[in-house]
């Protein structure tokens, strides 16, 4: 394996705010910057395949400790990223997308544990992906990267923490597609993860998902503007599918609950062509949030992308090597688990974790399960609902007690 020139203590580090930059807030990793690591050792992926080298966009918060016992690996869900949390160094400085969850004094607390983000192979957020160069070829990938799963992923994830030399996580952790990655990580390297926390997912996909997920996809496939996925070649963007697309998720990130107590049956005045019935123009609000979520959604995010995620989640099934035995599939696993579910997320209910945990119970695994009545839906596993953080911030002082990573003290989070 060969990596372009970088050190462990370069990746991702955090930063002062520069001149003209805004002030940290309390409880920040502070300004945070990716680096790129490149690996030139051929990618057999799961179709056959082969990457015969990539790279992927990584972040890190915190400091590895000298026994590279404190590592804990954060994976991430469809549309997200390596910039998990802190503030991005460069211009809009947005905002990790779980940096309520990680930091300073946080339930993942960056004064003990060293934290890794990684964009996953296939991504449009700097690693090696569609919109990325085909060396073999000098032109995007396009429709024609390969195909992948979260196994691939979990491959790809092996080899940055080789280079850092860490032998075994203190835990892997992620919510959605993430928590996929992470239950993935405990069957595919059980020696390497000492505790597994799954947030709001599932070992497979029902049937309806994949429906959803196919909805997602055909709005993007008949898009005029996708080409045939060369659309990037062509100098034009399948906005319309894109954004179709991004509002079909979105409608399954929400809870009913959530929907009504925002934009209930609220009507928007009509606009100066007269009356919007007769012209299908926008009229209820959540019309008008959906849109605007598609519309941002499609300004950013690539479409072979999405065409490329939803189909690794479509895939991911362990269960199915086994005849549909999720036990069985389970029992390579060692580390100890945490799971967490939200009674109004019907996207990856309740009972998709209460499986996951009966298939570990069976195996006499270690399981924490907590079920969370809140009424945020699926996205709820992205929000800072006290309860919710609490249990993980708990675990993650129990897996430091047993590491000898120092207490929390309750006011700074700064270690005792």
């Amino acid at each position: 394996m060969t990596i372009i020139a970088l050190s462990a203590d370069s990746v991702g580090t955090a930063s002062a705010p520069q001149p003209g930059q805004p002030p940290v807030p309390t409880g920040s990793v502070g300004y945070v910057s990716p680096q790129f690591l490149t690996f030139n050792e051929p990618l057999i992926l799961a179709s056959g395949q082969v990457l015969p080298s990539y790279t992927l966009a990584v972040e890190t918060y915190g400091q590895l400790n000298a026994q590279r016992s404190n590592a804990v690996l954060v994976c991430h869900a469809l549309n997200a990223s390596h910039h998990v949390a802190g503030i991005d160094a460069a211009p809009p400085h947005q905002t990790g997308w779980w940096d309520n969850m990680v930091g300073p004094g946080k339930a993942v607390d960056t004064n003990r544990f060293f934290v890794i983000g990684v964009n996953n192979l296939g991504s449009c957020f700097g690693s090696t992906g569609p919109t990325t160069i085909n060396p073999a070829t000098g032109q995007a990938w396009g429709a024609s990267f390969p195909l992948l799963t979260v196994e691939d992923w979990v491959h790809a994830q092996v080899r940055v923490a080789d280079y850092f030399g860490i032998e075994r996580f203190a835990a892997v952790m992620g919510g959605s597609l993430g928590g996929m990655q992470a239950l993935s990580w405990a069957i595919t390297c059980p020696d390497r993860v000492g505790d597994c926390v799954v947030v709001a997912s599932t070992a497979g996909l029902t049937a309806q998902n994949i429906a959803f997920n196919e909805v997602a996809r055909r709005a993007i496939l008949t898009d005029p503007d996708f080409r045939q996925g060369d659309y990037a070649a062509q100098g034009v963007v399948p906005l319309n599918g894109l954004s179709v697309a991004r509002m079909v998720g979105h409608i399954t990130y929400q809870s009913d609950e959530v929907m009504a107590s925002k934009f209930g049956r609220s009507q928007r005045a009509p606009g100066p062509d007269g009356d919007y019935r007769y012209n299908y123009d926008v009229e209820f609000e959540v019309e008008s949030y959906l849109r605007h979520q598609g519309e941002k959604f499609s300004r950013y995010f690539d479409a072979n992308t999405y065409l490329l995620l939803t189909r690794a989640l479509d895939y991911f099934d362990p269960a199915r090597a086994y005849g549909g035995d999720l036990a069985k599939a389970l029992a390579p696993a060692q580390a100890r688990f945490l799971l967490v579910s939200f009674t109004t997320d019907w996207r990856f209910a309740p009972e998709h974790s209460r499986e996951m945990v009966r298939a570990l119970l069976k195996n006499q695994r270690e399981v924490t399960y907590a079920e969370i009545d809140a009424p945020h839906g699926h996205d709820a596993f992205l929000l800072g609902d006290v309860r919710y953080h609490a249990i993980v911030q708990g675990y993650y002082d129990q897996i430091a007690q047993r590491l000898g990573l120092g207490e929390r003290c309750e006011t700074t989070g700064v270690l005792a």
